[in-house]
């Protein structure tokens, strides 16, 4: 929050081949473009890179782990040396089909399995600061608040980006409850809309069991995959707005 008032970034998962891109993109600041190792395909993703320069959207790096099979969502044993060099692979990719359209990379952020993982593995939050300084130090990290990623990445000199999720049930830890788990994933688009509100304005959320916890957000993510994606996206621009909520880009 400003002395203006409080803002946010509201940010999407683009360049996966699910959702409509297009539509996401009148109503986010922030695309995660995927980079071909858990979703798309170089042409899809240079499409999206021009969509999303022509939208006036910041562009950034979704890296995952080497697991299209699985969609980036299973853990994968990694030494530095090789998710290092996955990673270094993605971002680079990724910005030059950006800079080929006029934008660039500007964020990393990992996606999936990885993102879960790197709240609290440190040899893989080391990976990922390593391979972002390495690309670009001045790239910087988007990812949960408290995780071991977010503050190696600032101990390591690189901005970050705190993330909240819309969609997504918390722990009352802080940490999100495993897609598998019942209730780890909202349905209605007015109660979605109205926590994306309380975490933006308050800084609180509900988590799963009912306790009220602390969640820290420069960026909110709308996932674009989900069933009735775009109704939720747009209840929460909509509600944010209502609310006098400034959004754009952190």
């Amino acid at each position: 929050m400003d002395a203006a008032g409080p803002r946010i970034d509201l940010n999407a998962d683009l360049g996966e081949g699910l959702g409509d891109d297009a539509a996401m993109l009148t109503i986010v600041t922030s695309a995660n473009v995927a980079c071909g190792f858990h979703a798309g395909n170089p042409a899809d993703l240079l499409t999206t890179c021009r969509a999303a320069v022509a939208a006036g959207v910041r562009i950034g790096a979704q890296v995952s782990y080497p697991d299209r099979s699985g969609f980036g969502r299973r853990f994968m044993e990694m030494t530095t040396p090789d998710l290092v060099a996955d990673l270094v692979y993605q971002i680079g990719a990724l910005d030059a089909l950006a800079r080929s359209v006029g934008g660039a990379v500007t964020y990393v952020k990992p996606h999936g399995a990885l993102y879960n993982t790197v709240v609290h593995h440190i040899q893989q939050a080391d990976a990922v600061v390593t391979a972002v300084r390495d690309v670009n130090p001045g790239l910087a990290v988007m990812g949960l608040a408290g995780s071991q990623v977010l503050a190696r990445a600032e101990r390591a000199g690189l901005p970050i980006i705190t993330e909240a999720f819309a969609d997504r049930a918390y722990t009352p830890e802080g940490t999100l409850v495993p897609r598998g788990e019942q209730g780890a994933v909202l349905s209605d688009s007015a109660a979605i809309a109205g926590r994306v509100v309380e975490m933006t304005t308050s800084g609180r959320v509900t988590a799963i069991d009912g306790t009220v916890i602390g969640v820290d957000a420069e960026s909110i993510c709308l996932h674009g995959d989900t069933p009735g994606a775009l109704g939720h996206a747009r209840a929460v621009r909509e509600a944010l707005a209502e609310a006098g909520v400034l959004i754009r880009a952190s």
